[in-house]
């Protein structure tokens, strides 16, 4: 990378990558998994039906969908620090409200706030690490970053766990969430205070610059990783733990249990360089809606057995890890002159399946039961498995103005 040092390019991959490792693990563990890690104490709490549940579970997701756009502003204007900066921000206030919340509404407006910095926090890394980075080291680094998630989500499991097997009440974890996300804004801060804002220079660029007919499975993919991960995030761990959970443990703790295997599983995300070399990306991404698909099918068929709960929730951490990296470095390649732009795109697409997925599977419940409707959560990886061809996986950049728009 020009006018940047073999040393100065080291101490940006470690400073860079340990930032996002954190931003990623306060808010897309706990920011965007909590409420789902919770659903069981917090339903019971409040009274709240399962279309109630992913009512809110969705409304967290449009947070979400709503801050990668404010972000993807922020960061033409002032900088990854600003946007990654209110992220964490946002997960300390909103971490802090679920804690006290007196009734849903209040809640909802807690679970939004928290969700909402997980689109803040992660894309303005791929603008710092495209711009400070090695070429040779940028998919490590993504895959470093994309990977604090695991962490994140196994933390929030062993604290589910503690309150399961001591009794306290889940208030109490939201309330450490929220201090754990004050501790990364202040990390956040000092590692950011180096990376500038993009170059003036840099030739102003349009969304409709993206709407290219190789970046359409991409798009594809991102849609049909958000439903179905939102889905097993807003519901698995309940639908396990109302079926009695798995034999020699409580069925209180098994939610915990979920997210702890998904979260250990899921570093698996930082081998996704290394599985990208050995079987090319359209296999890998194969691979990666196969696991999606085989977990929700898991937790329908075998909710009440330790094969079910590790199988599902292991095989869809590493769908949310490894598809998560994908979609950072996939994009990087892409649009290599919009590395922001088209990574924010890419989890606009994954966010919309967010926002629908859980609303569509809460009704589904209720009106179907919860094994169909995991059953039927399956199809859309399933189909997108079929209808999927090497070419359609282009992994070449796009040159600026190129036919072929959709």
């Amino acid at each position: 990378m020009a006018g940047v040092s073999e040393g100065c390019a080291i101490t940006y991959f470690q400073s860079l990558s340990a930032a996002g490792f954190a931003a990623t693990a306060i808010s897309y563990g706990p920011g965007r998994m909590g409420f789902g890690l919770f659903v069981p104490e917090i339903s019971a709490t409040f009274s709240m039906s399962s279309t109630m549940v992913g009512l809110v579970s969705s409304l967290g997701f449009l947070g979400f969908f709503i801050a990668l756009m404010i972000a993807q502003a922020l960061l033409s204007r002032q900088g990854p620090g600003v946007p990654v900066l209110s992220g964490l921000g946002a997960a300390t206030a909103g971490m802090g409200i679920v804690a006290l919340a007196p009734n849903v509404p209040v809640l909802a407006v807690g679970v939004f706030l928290a969700a909402s910095s997980a689109g803040f926090a992660w894309t303005p890394f791929n603008d710092a690490v495209h711009r400070k980075i090695r070429d040779v080291d940028r998919p490590a680094a993504f895959s470093e970053i994309s990977t604090g998630t695991s962490v994140g989500i196994a933390l929030a499991g062993l604290s589910a766990l503690v309150v399961a097997l001591t009794g306290l009440s889940w208030r109490w974890c939201w309330a450490f969430f929220s201090l754990a996300a004050a501790a990364a804004f202040v990390a956040n801060r000092m590692s950011l205070r180096s990376v500038e804002k993009a170059s003036d220079a840099v030739p102003e660029v349009r969304w409709r610059d993206l709407f290219q007919g190789a970046a359409a499975p991409l798009f594809a993919i991102g849609f049909v990783y958000g439903a179905t991960s939102a889905i097993y995030i807003s519901f698995a761990a309940n639908h396990i733990r109302e079926s009695g959970g798995v034999p020699g443990v409580s069925a209180a703790a098994t939610p915990a249990l979920v997210f702890i295997c998904f979260g250990l599983f899921g570093l698996v995300g930082l081998l996704t360089g290394r599985l990208k070399g050995r079987f090319g990306l359209a296999w890998l991404v194969r691979l990666v809606m196969l696991s999606g698909a085989g977990s929700v099918i898991l937790v329908a068929a075998l909710p009440d057995s330790w094969a079910g709960l590790i199988g599902s929730a292991g095989l869809q951490g590493m769908h949310v890890m490894v598809t998560s990296a994908i979609l950072a470095f996939w994009s990087e390649r892409l649009f290599p002159h919009l590395p922001a732009l088209s990574f924010t795109a890419a989890l606009l697409a994954s966010a919309a399946g967010s926002v629908l997925g859980p609303a569509a599977a809460g009704a589904a419940i209720d009106a179907f039961g919860a094994q169909a409707m995991f059953f039927g959560a399956a199809v859309l990886p399933v189909a997108l498995l079929i209808v999927l061809r090497d070419r359609h996986v282009r992994d070449a950049p796009v040159p600026m103005g190129a036919a072929g728009s959709f």
